[in-house]
C-alpha cells in the first residue's frame, strides 16, 4: 500500500513539473499553450511514467506536438529528476488522452438522441390514441357489491 500511494505522489509530482516546465521552460512553438496535461501513471516500480496530454487543435497541431513532446523528452526528465529527488528518475512516455474525441463522440450521440426526441414529440403532438385514453379494465359498478350467499346475514 505504501509503494502505491509513493506511486501516486510521485506521479503527482511528474504531472505538475511536466505542466510547469512546458508552460514556462520549454520554448519549442510546436508545445505552444494548446498543450494540456490531463494525467500522469508511473509504474509500481517507480521506473517509467506515462504522461496523458490533449491537444486543443487540428490533426496537423497534434502530430506537431506529438513530435514536439518526444524532442522535448530529455529535458523534461532531467526537470522531474531534479524536483523528485529519486534515486532513478523514470522514464516518460506521452500518450495522447483520449478522453476529448471519447466526449466528443458521446455528445454527437446525445444531440442526434435530443434530435429525434424532438421529431417524436412533433409528429405526435396533434395525435390521439388508438383505443380508450385507459386501455385497463376496470371492473364494473355492479361487480364491485360483495356477492353473498342466500344463507348467509347480510
Amino acid at each position: 500500500m505504501a509503494d502505491n500511494a509513493r506511486a501516486k505522489r510521485l506521479a503527482d509530482l511528474i504531472r505538475e513539473v511536466v505542466a510547469q516546465k512546458l508552460q514556462r521552460g520549454i520554448k519549442d512553438p510546436r508545445l505552444g499553450t494548446h498543450v494540456t496535461i490531463t494525467d500522469t501513471r508511473v509504474t509500481g516500480d517507480l521506473r517509467e511514467a506515462t504522461v496523458f496530454y490533449t491537444v486543443y487543435g487540428d490533426d496537423e497541431e497534434r502530430a506537431e506536438a506529438a513530435a514536439g513532446l518526444e524532442s522535448a523528452k530529455g529535458v523534461l526528465r532531467s526537470a522531474v529528476g531534479a524536483a523528485a529527488g529519486v534515486k532513478f528518475t523514470p522514464t516518460l512516455s506521452f500518450v495522447a488522452d483520449a478522453l476529448p474525441d471519447t466526449a466528443k463522440t458521446i455528445e454527437d450521440l446525445l444531440d442526434k438522441a435530443r434530435a429525434s426526441d424532438a421529431k417524436v414529440r412533433e409528429v405526435s403532438a396533434g395525435a390521439s390514441f388508438a383505443g380508450d385514453a385507459d386501455p385497463y379494465k376496470k371492473p364494473d359498478e355492479e361487480d364491485e357489491t360483495p356477492e353473498t350467499d342466500g344463507d348467509a346475514p347480510a
